[in-house]
């Protein structure tokens, strides 16, 4: 149950005064449907309204005039504006009003009124000018003209200053709320009470006030960080109080690591045995292994997967596309064939007796191990005794499909992969409710790959370097940038350049793009993994995931518009196999600070964890790795790369907070729950939920 102090907060922004039928969507749109989002929303700027006299006035800035009206133009034609020619001692101005209203100006503002003007002065062909002064006001009432104004998020028919007023009458609403920081954190933190810092968020004094590192603004974001982190540890916890089948290493899973070709590296081996660990302890493993394209998480998985069937029980591995489920079925399926343990391969395609059959090995219990996409979860899919899902790229899933892949079992543990590395410092903000296992070593044998940086106009010698090297049996991806505002002309861009490839190159050329049918996409995907197709044009990054060993060569296509962690992933798919390998990142120069160091950093390491820390300090704030992708949650105050030492105080403090006081029974407990409903994680756990 909500605490009844936080209602006002909850209630419908059409509570707020002046927010109808018409005004509430677009005021969702900027903020949010309730009170809460509308009181927690940021100003983005402040405006300064300089007081002047008009011959200071100067082109582009905010500035404040006590003038005289002195005449009105009325326009001739309904497309021009209503003018107000102004001054004052020292100079003249024209007021610039477009709209059907501009003709109540004249009865409002008569030739001979004095007024205070306020807004953006500006200079055209027709002189000196203001456009829609934001204030004008009799000079007996110039205190309602702010000299410093916090400008907030607007849209097209509410602009920023109606939503500065439902801002504050949503502050209005706010109330005190009980303490549930740790008085001595937040004494050594000097951190103001909540509604104080709510308070100086929208009555800013600089421009200081607005940056990560304000107090006020620490102190939301450690606030937001608390209630997200508190509600992964409570499911954290309420996973391990469930009791799950105990999985003991096995003989056959040794024996299968014997046969392979290859020895495990130190970090496969200690992620085995983290998993081994949670199996055996009796409680539901969560788990999640995270690593490089290439750095061997699908073996280690293959092994807990063989420990499964030893004990009888059964396991699903869950990919995203057909492609990578069949991918990882070539690579599991010979080594536990050849010791017993049966394996099936699921996909939509599956129809008539083959897939009768397939069902009735997973039902009879003969097929240990099931390896599909979204087709794993369907109602007519049953398991004996399903006991753990493994899931590929797991943020590619919603909660619902994890969670019902898990409910054909009891107490299913879960085990997520993820090849997209996420720098130390996020990990709990993504994966806080997740142990996590990091594979950061290469397997042995890997030939790092030749990384060059070319600008665009050395297309043609790239394109002929290409063709020389497809004529010798090579295999490449071609990768072309989303750079535009619609999908259609980023098709049109990828089709001219797979036109031109195929001009210069042969018929050898295949396009992939996000408007393909999934059927055709894979056929086109196969077509290139069967060495039918040597160059595979893609529009996006997701279209490659896709293990051909044969393919050498990636060209990146304006790789300054990609993320550092992004070109980095792109780069992994090629040097799979032991031929040298290379990957060409076509610029279109000149490029900027951020591009070139982005540039340089792909030339000089290939580890992922530390390219994702570099790319996080490059790119500060915002949208970092486009973690949103990743599954990185919407914060509204917490800045991922500004606020990384309170992420890790936040976590620190939710785990002690569930090793003293689960219940949350104490006076800090009973706030805390108060914070917990304020911030709603439950409501967002769908997209958060490992399972």
């Amino acid at each position: 149950m909500r605490p009844e102090i936080l209602f006002p907060l909850f209630a419908p922004v059409t509570t707020l005064k002046g927010v109808g039928p018409r005004v509430a969507p677009l005021l969702a749109r900027v903020a949010g449907p309730i009170v809460r989002d509308v009181a927690f929303l940021k100003p983005h700027s402040i405006v300064r309204r300089t007081p002047a006299s008009l011959s200071e006035a100067r082109d582009g800035e905010v500035m404040t005039f006590e003038v005289t009206v002195e005449e009105h133009q009325r326009p001739r034609t309904h497309q021009q504006p209503w003018r107000m020619r102004v001054s004052d001692p020292t100079g003249w101005m024209a007021l610039v009003f477009f709209g059907r209203f501009a003709d109540q100006l004249e009865k409002r503002h008569p030739v001979g009124a004095k007024r205070i003007i306020s807004g953006r002065v500006g200079d055209d062909k027709f002189g000196r000018q203001m456009v829609h002064p934001d204030y004008m006001a009799d000079p007996g009432k110039a205190e309602e003209i702010p000299e410093l104004e916090p400008i907030y998020p607007a849209t097209e028919g509410l602009p920023a200053r109606r939503v500065r007023a439902f801002v504050l009458e949503a502050l209005e609403r706010a109330p005190e709320l009980p303490e549930w920081q740790d008085a001595a954190w937040r004494a050594r933190q000097r951190f103001p009470g909540w509604r104080a810092a709510l308070e100086r968020l929208h009555t800013p004094e600089s421009e200081s006030d607005l940056e990560p590192s304000a107090n006020h603004l620490r102190r939301l974001a450690y606030d937001e960080l608390l209630a997200h982190q508190l509600a992964m540890a409570q499911r954290k916890a309420e996973r391990r109080r469930e009791p799950a089948a105990c999985i003991e290493a096995s003989v056959v899973a040794e024996r299968i690591r014997t046969d392979l070709p290859f020895a495990f590296t130190g970090a496969q081996d200690r992620a085995l045995g983290e998993i081994r660990a949670d199996l055996a302890s009796g409680e539901r493993m969560s788990r999640l292994i995270q690593g490089d394209v290439g750095s061997g998480k699908t073996v280690v998985a293959m092994c807990a997967m063989a420990d499964v069937a030893a004990g009888g029980g059964q396991s699903a591995l869950m990919a995203p596309t057909e492609i990578l489920a069949r991918q990882h079925y070539e690579t599991i399926e010979a080594p536990l064939a050849e010791h017993g343990v049966a394996v099936v391969l699921l996909t939509g395609r599956d129809k008539g007796r083959p897939r009768a059959e397939k069902l009735a090995a997973l039902r009879s219990g003969a097929a240990k191990v099931a390896v599909g996409t979204h087709a794993l979860f369907q109602d007519e899919v049953l398991f004996d005794r399903l006991q753990l899902a493994v899931v590929d790229e797991q943020h590619r899933f919603g909660v619902a499909e994890r969670q019902r892949l898990q409910a054909k079992g009891q107490a299913v543990h879960l085990l997520a992969m993820s090849a997209t590395p996420i720098p130390r410092t996020l990990e709990l903000t993504v994966y806080g409710d997740l142990d996590v296992s990091r594979i950061d070593e290469k397997p042995p044998g890997r030939t790092p790959v030749a990384t060059r940086a070319v600008p665009i106009i050395r297309i043609a010698e790239v394109e002929a370097r290409l063709r020389q090297a497809v004529a010798d049996g090579a295999q490449a991806f071609w990768i072309c940038p989303l750079v535009s505002e619609t999908e259609t002309s980023d098709l049109a861009a990828a089709e001219r350049r797979a036109a031109d490839l195929t001009r210069r190159i042969g018929p050898s050329v295949g396009l992939v793009h996000g408007k393909l049918p999934p059927a055709a996409k894979d056929a086109v995907m196969a077509d290139f993994a069967d060495g039918k197709l040597s160059v595979l044009v893609a529009t996006t990054v997701v279209e490659v995931g896709v293990n051909v060993p044969n393919a050498t060569i990636m060209v990146i296509e304006q790789a300054e518009r990609f993320g550092l962690a992004q070109l980095h992933q792109l780069r992994g798919r090629v040097g799979r196999g032991r031929q040298e390998s290379a990957c060409v990142l076509l610029y279109d120069p000149p490029l900027g600070e951020t591009a070139q160091q982005r540039l340089d950093i792909l030339r000089r390491t290939d580890d992922g964890f530390l390219i994702a820390e570099k790319d996080l300090e490059l790119r500060g704030g915002g949208d970092a790795l486009g973690l949103r992708q990743s599954g990185f949650p919407a914060y509204v105050f917490a800045d991922p790369f500004a606020h990384r030492d309170l992420i890790a105080a936040a976590g620190d403090d939710a785990r002690l907070i569930m090793a003293r006081d689960p219940e949350l029974k104490s006076p800090r407990g009973q706030a805390l729950q108060v914070l917990s409903e304020l911030f709603d994680w439950k409501a967002g756990m769908a997209l958060k939920d490992a399972g």
